[in-house]
């Protein structure tokens, strides 16, 4: 199974497309996410379904 995502892609939640995360690893079918620019958060875990590419509207 291929990945669609690789490690440092800056995606986004569909449900939450204003809030860009990282890719830090793709493992049993989930991604790991670090909130893009703030490491402090808590890391974030979607399936390849409910993420995208992240798209900078500025």
């Amino acid at each position: 199974m291929s990945n669609l995502f690789k490690s440092g892609d800056i995606v986004c939640a569909k449900v939450n497309p204003t809030k860009s995360l990282k890719v830090r690893i793709f493992a049993r079918k989930v991604y790991y996410c670090d909130v893009y620019n703030h490491p402090e958060e808590k890391e974030e875990v979607y399936f390849e379904r409910e993420i995208e590419f992240y798209k900078n509207e500025n």
